[in-house]
């Protein structure tokens, strides 16, 4: 739910593909960039945050300037809302708006785009409706007012237990040979990823008894899915449970058996309260250990059965306790059981994280982590009416930090001795009585978010890292690329231009770790100009191609790049 926004171009015309450049030169961070000018098209973009998008279903051949690599082969996935009005009703949260697919498919340097609306339920009820029936995080649906009393009545009780929606606006997971749309209920879609079809319904509840699920999971190499969700109150007690979807094996390989169908739980971790689990979006992994991050952002389940009742949306629900601290567990991924000493550290809200590795006794995990939960507040309509990419009063700058946590602890180590011995980072931890470690990050940078990585260096010790500059805002205008270990950060930017989230790709065979592209797809909203798919090289961050469409794009929340065989 993260660090998005949506820009949609004015009502579609046709023009022929003459692709414009932004005009002059443009310093981007460490080095500079020359776009050529060109006459300028028809084509003029307002900034409206909640104007409804427009599907395009059939593909279009983008119009490429510059060299895309040969070996790039592929479809690049892109997710988030799309639909911010139905009838005479309009959510309240961005977050909230129904999703619209983009993808973008490369081979032999060319590469061509598409769009299409997720078919999910919620889809079909609001739009048979002509009016917002389901209700969102940010946005309750109430029973239009000529409607019976049977009717509300329904209503009102599947508000108290609520059945959530299945409009996946938030990412894309894959589950053996499947890829579905996924946003954080218990509610997956699966899609055709070359068509953008919407397919079956899946219920995680059929499969793995969770109510919330993150929308990042991890893979191995083997193929194999591990994500995280959470169980509340089953049987008297509220737990996060750990997951793993098998990869497909042979004797299913060709038949049509549900990967999930497969799927195993790892390790339950029982959450510090019964009734105020812990949001989370994310979750970290090493070669050996899952860290699992509980912060003091809870979400109150008891307010939230009762918040339709009281005229409140369930994000009024969550809630952040500055004085609490945040609990950090380790679990052992052979024996699913947390290791014994406890790992604190302050109150912090971390949506991302970044890579987690081990080195010499510890496991190192990297975060993006805000001090407070105010990003979510920024991204309702009545907030999004400022100049995007404005400095906001109430903006928290997130900062990337590094914890190491000693995997064995040294019982007879002082109290207030650092356990940390290991030369990679400054971060701490210090010995407190009964066995508690107090764990201080190592701030390697601030300003960053949707922090994307070579993942082929997920669970190893990882230098770069790519993501969205966010200075001065939530919206950014800036792709970065940082050096955890120089600390140096390389920047692409143009003049009215606003990419996505940054998604690398390897190149195969490469011999660097950031040796590869990175894709955004970009909205253009210099008067008269196109929008298009940015190619930069991985390693100078410099611009390699880029594809005009000729159609509208949407800011968006996450991607997924399938490779070409995939």
């Amino acid at each position: 739910m993260l660090l998005v926004f949506m820009v949609p171009l004015a009502n579609e015309i046709t023009l022929p593909l003459v692709p414009p450049l932004a005009k002059g030169f443009k310093r981007t961070g460490l080095h500079v960039g020359l776009f050529i000018p060109t006459p300028s098209l028809a084509l003029s973009v307002n900034m409206d945050f909640c104007k409804n998008a427009t599907e395009r279903p059939e593909p279009l051949k983008a119009e490429v300037k510059g060299n895309i690599p040969s070996w790039l082969r592929g479809t690049l996935l892109r997710n988030g809302p799309g639909i911010f009005s139905v009838g005479d009703t309009s959510y309240d949260h961005w977050f909230d708006g129904m999703s619209i697919m983009h993808s973008f498919s490369f081979k032999d340097g060319e590469v061509t785009h598409r769009s299409r609306f997720l078919r999910s339920d919620t889809y079909k009820a609001n739009m048979e409706s002509n009016r917002i029936v389901v209700s969102e995080m940010g946005t309750m649906a109430y029973p239009d007012p000529s409607k019976n009393f049977i009717v509300k009545a329904i209503t009102f009780l599947n508000h108290t237990v609520p059945d959530f929606t299945d409009n996946g606006a938030s990412n894309f997971i894959k589950y053996g040979q499947d890829y579905f749309a996924t946003s954080e209920t218990n509610y997956i879609r699966k899609i055709d990823p070359v068509t953008l079809e919407t397919q079956d319904k899946v219920d995680y509840m059929k499969f793995v008894p969770v109510n919330l699920a993150t929308s990042h999971p991890h893979y191995d190499k083997e193929g194999n899915a591990y994500n995280m969700g959470t169980c509340i109150a089953e049987k008297g007690k509220t737990k996060y449970l750990l997951f793993k979807v098998p990869a497909v094996s042979q004797k299913d390989k060709d038949k049509k058996v549900p990967a999930l169908k497969n799927a195993e739980v790892i390790c339950s971790v029982p959450c510090r309260s019964l009734l105020t689990p812990s949001y989370y979006h994310s979750f970290g992994m090493t070669e050996n250990y899952f860290v699992f991050i509980e912060q003091p952002f809870k979400l109150d389940i008891l307010k939230m059965a009762t918040a339709y009742m009281r005229g409140v949306n369930w994000a009024s629900c969550l809630k952040f306790c500055p004085e609490e601290n945040t609990l950090i567990h380790l679990i052992d991924r052979k024996t699913g059981k947390a290791v014994e000493t406890k790992y604190y550290t302050e109150a912090m809200v971390v949506y991302h994280h970044v890579n987690a590795f081990e080195v010499d006794g510890c496991v190192i995990f990297d975060v993006i982590a805000y001090k407070d939960n105010g990003l979510y507040d920024m991204f309702y309509v009545r907030n999004l009416k400022e100049t995007p990419g404005s400095r906001n009063e109430n903006y928290s700058k997130p900062s990337y930090k590094r914890f190491a946590l000693p995997v064995q602890a040294n019982k007879g180590a002082a109290i207030g001795e650092n356990l940390v011995k290991v030369t990679c980072t400054t971060a701490t931890a210090v010995k407190e009585k009964e066995g508690k470690l107090i764990c201080r990050a190592e701030v390697l940078c601030g300003g960053i978010d949707l922090p994307r990585m070579n993942y082929d260096f997920n669970t190893k010790r990882h230098r770069f890292v790519y993501g969205n500059c966010v200075e001065e805002s939530a919206l950014s205008k800036e792709i970065m690329k940082f050096d955890t270990e120089s600390k140096q950060m390389l920047t692409w930017s143009e003049d009215n231009c606003w990419p996505s989230e940054a998604v690398f790709v390897p190149r195969p065979d490469g011999e660097s770790e950031d040796d590869g592209v990175v894709l955004s797809s970009v909205i253009n909203t210099n008067p008269g100009q196109l929008n298009f798919i940015l190619v930069l090289d991985g390693r100078t961050l410099k611009e390699v191609a880029r594809g005009y469409v000729n159609t509208e794009l949407h800011k968006d929340m996450h991607g997924f790049f399938i490779p070409q065989g995939n």
